[in-house]
């Protein structure tokens, strides 16, 4: 998987269509990104104990890889990467489209 931690993406499937964030989590495993600002969801918890309130969590659910594309700044866009080898050896992640770098 091409993603990593700190990306910045576009979502381009699902409810959340559009949106633009920062990978906060990834599991390469799954092939499953976690999104800040995307696929919120609530997590009702129910009272322990006779005094308690129960609670309402909310948090990010993580997306599959394939419904993001990394958001290339020259561009605009989202775009797909290749990996580019330079002279000394080193592997970059580029924008297939206008050939520059992406960060991270």
């Amino acid at each position: 998987m091409q993603l990593k931690t700190g990306d910045n993406v576009i979502i381009n499937s699902g409810r959340d269509r559009g949106k633009k964030g920062k990978i906060l989590q990834v599991f390469p495993a799954k092939k499953l990104v976690v999104i800040d600002g995307a696929n919120e969801r609530t997590r009702h918890i129910r009272s322990r104990r006779s005094n308690d309130k129960g609670q309402k969590i909310s948090f990010f659910a993580p997306l599959h890889a394939s419904n993001v594309m990394l958001f290339c700044e020259k561009c605009g866009k989202g775009r797909r990467l290749k990996m580019h080898v330079a002279a000394d050896g080193k592997k970059q992640r580029i924008c297939a489209k206008c050939q520059t770098p992406f960060n991270v």
